[in-house]
């Protein structure tokens, strides 16, 4: 007895089909060669599946589907007999054309599929796209045979996660890299052993999802730029082809499954910044490449007289509570978490999520309670950039069910107006070392992911080296990228020989990191900051892929010193539990001491409430509860101002001492337990230094 899809029922053009199954979206090669394909459409009078040979202008043919093979909104069928491997293919879609309405069907344009696994025509980077060719974004066939060896996700304790934010293209294309591949995940895979070295257990990758870089591109004093960032995805479901060295041999899903199980096998998770809030297709304006002319009105926010909603600031809006696009981004975290073993994903504009097909935010979203309680989805981490275009900002109040993280600005522009000489940050600051805990309170820390700089703004080293931005190279007269930075730049605006600013400068960005490093929450670093990666004052560089953007990486010898502080950093936080924590409970411990506690230039007197430049702050490890080998205080004094102060240390139980871990002004010990000091009573810290002390028995 034969199984119902193994024998065609229908013929065109030597091509044998039959219906199809619903159920999964997309084209999906079954075990019998034959191949599946499924495609919504609620308003939609007709569908027509159109296959090519790989790279030809005209398809070899065009079926159209049948009244039969449609079941609800639902258009199937099953295709027998074609060659998997040089097949490419994408559909037409009748119906009425209204845009006042809504409804943009157009029967000769030939559309991409949104659950596409990979799209061809973008498989090398930079190579300027043939726009003569009627559909440009085709969908492809892969098979889903890759050999995992065991791999899972790691499934990683969110607080113990040290993130380190890497654009793929970036973090190798410079020479400098000396990888294999520059520019691709298996250039990636080449850094592992640098990562590990630098104390790094998850890595956040910018869109991997396809993009045209080609969108928007113009030249600019005869540079070529580009959308270099990514976000502005043309389709969910593909990995970006560009970023694959063995992308021209259609093997970009391997190259990144590859890369995604060495970063396991090395103990680092691997998580995706996701952008679900708009696609690469614009307003009105913009081109009609898949959702417009597949279900305009399902897909995305449209106005009563037909415009898109804005609230992404690139155009338009996808409906994400619909319940099909809901379905469809469900369907689409599931897809990377079981294909690729991604461990969790970074939500762009996040608070667009939370919005109802009027635009308006809601109580409880539908789509984020539904990625928040799903099954497959359980152990992923799950991160809000809790804010968007549309004035919506949700930081401290993003809905979470106990399960989303936030991507917490406050803390970054806290700890920047505190650093520069803000005093009056420093009681907002006290709060936000404790995790946030007046955000957090009714969860814990890990709720909040704490950081200093991002792909979005100035670099670690910028922050001190511009009071403004110079992103004349972008070509909008200096007018994109946020003014608002509290940057400050020591002294003289951008590269200098004064020794005096490059040594404050260093103070400053070991100053930041030094708390970053030791505040309750997930901290999450840009990548290059820990060698001073510079972007020449450039806060927006999401067209430039050159100089600007790539990591240099002769900057890791020419800043030695602070690569090798904030590496000493992150491996001093992972060696210490305590510090680690996401707990908010800061009472007395089993040290007989508070496990978080706040200090003045003298112990136990601090007005919290009060401006301060000067001030420490004291966990006490319990070697019971985290199970060390024996009790640790840790003693983080912070010294903003720019005058030198003297700080006295806690009096400690008998037969420990105080020694000294790190020092602002060039001191790192080798030792995890710190170098014993010969004054147990003080230590005196220059202008603007921070320092880490450790008392053991």
């Amino acid at each position: 007895m034969k199984l119902i899809d193994t024998f065609p029922t229908n013929e065109i053009a030597g091509v044998k089909y039959r219906i199809g199954r619903i159920f999964p979206f997309g084209a999906t090669i079954r075990e019998s060669g034959a191949v599946n394909f499924s495609i919504y459409s609620k308003e939609a009078t007709g569908c027509t599946l159109v296959l090519f040979h790989h790279g030809q202008k005209k398809p070899f043919v065009e079926i159209p589907f049948p009244d039969e093979f449609r079941i609800g909104n639902v258009y199937t069928m099953m295709i027998f007999g074609i060659n998997v491997e040089t097949t490419e293919y994408g559909y037409r879609f009748d119906g009425p054309y209204d845009p006042q309405k809504g409804l943009l069907f157009d029967k000769e344009r030939i559309l991409l599929d949104p659950y596409a696994k990979s799209v061809s025509g973008r498989s090398i980077w930079g190579k300027k796209p043939d726009r003569s060719k009627p559909f440009p974004y085709r969908g492809q066939l892969i098979r889903q045979d890759y050999l995992w060896e065991g791999d899972k996700p790691l499934e990683t304790r969110i607080n113990n996660l040290i993130i380190y934010e890497a654009h793929v293209r970036s973090f190798t294309r410079h020479k400098s890299s000396g990888v294999k591949y520059p520019g691709t995940y298996a250039g990636m895979i080449d850094k592992i052993p640098y990562l590990k070295s630098l104390g790094i257990n998850c890595i956040e990758l910018m869109p991997i999802f396809e993009f045209d870089e080609f969108e928007n591109s113009r030249e600019v004093d005869g540079k070529r730029l580009l959308n270099y960032w990514g976000y502005s995805t043309v389709n969910f479901f593909s990995p970006k082809a560009g970023y694959a060295a063995a992308s021209p041999f259609g093997m970009e899903a391997d190259e990144l499954k590859n890369m995604i199980k060495r970063f396991h096998s090395n103990g680092i998770e691997v998580i995706l910044d996701v952008v679900f809030n708009h696609t690469a297709e614009g307003n009105e304006n913009g081109p009609v490449i898949s959702y417009k002319g597949i279900d305009n009105r399902t897909y995305y926010l449209l106005t009563p007289d037909g415009w898109y909603y804005n609230f992404s600031g690139c155009g338009n809006t996808m409906n994400c509570n619909n319940p099909v696009v809901r379905n469809m981004v469900i369907d689409c975290l599931r897809y990377w978490v079981s294909d690729y073993h991604v461990d969790g994903f970074r939500f762009d504009l996040a608070s667009i999520l939370s919005r109802d097909e009027t635009g308006a935010p809601m109580m409880s979203p539908p789509l984020l309670d539904s990625i928040a309680h799903d099954a497959v989805l359980g152990k992923s981490l799950l991160i809000a950039e809790a804010w968007d275009a549309g004035g919506l900002y949700q930081v401290g109040s993003f809905p979470s069910w106990g399960r989303w993280s936030e991507w917490n600005g406050r803390y970054r522009d806290c700890l920047r107006r505190f650093i520069k000489g803000g005093a009056e940050s420093a009681p907002e600051l006290f709060a936000r070392i404790r995790g946030s805990v007046d955000m957090y309170g009714v969860r814990n820390a890990s709720a909040s992911v704490n950081f200093v700089t991002c792909h979005d703004g100035f670099t670690l080293y910028d922050l001190v080296s511009y009071n403004y931005k110079h992103n004349e190279a972008n070509g909008e007269d200096n007018r994109d990228g946020c003014d608002n930075n509290d940057s400050w730049n020591c002294g003289a605006e951008g590269d200098t020989d004064d020794a005096g600013i490059m040594a404050l400068r260093l103070r400053q960005m070991k100053n930041m990191m030094t708390i970053l490093l030791t505040s309750r929450g997930i901290p999450m670093l840009l990548s290059g900051d820990e060698f001073a990666n510079t972007q020449k004052g450039n806060n927006n560089a999401y067209c430039q892929d050159n100089e600007i953007s790539w990591l240099n990486w002769s900057d890791l010898e020419k800043h030695e010193e602070l690569h090798r502080y904030i590496s000493r950093l992150i491996h001093f936080r992972r060696a210490h539990p305590v510090i680690m924590s996401d707990s908010y409970n800061f009472g007395n411990n089993g040290t007989g001491y508070p496990e978080l506690s706040f200090h003045g230039l003298k112990p136990w007197e601090i007005d919290e409430s009060s401006p301060t430049l000067t001030f420490a702050y004291m966990y006490a490890e319990d070697h019971v509860e985290y199970g060390t080998e024996c009790d640790v205080f840790i003693y983080v004094c912070v010294n903003a101002h720019w005058e030198e102060h003297t700080y006295y240390l806690p009096v400690v139980p008998e037969n420990f001492t105080w020694r000294l871990f790190l020092e602002g002004n060039g001191f790192v010990s080798d030792s995890e337990d710190g170098e014993l000091r010969e004054d147990q009573e003080k230590i005196v810290l220059g202008p603007r230094t921070s320092a880490i002390l450790i008392a053991k028995r």
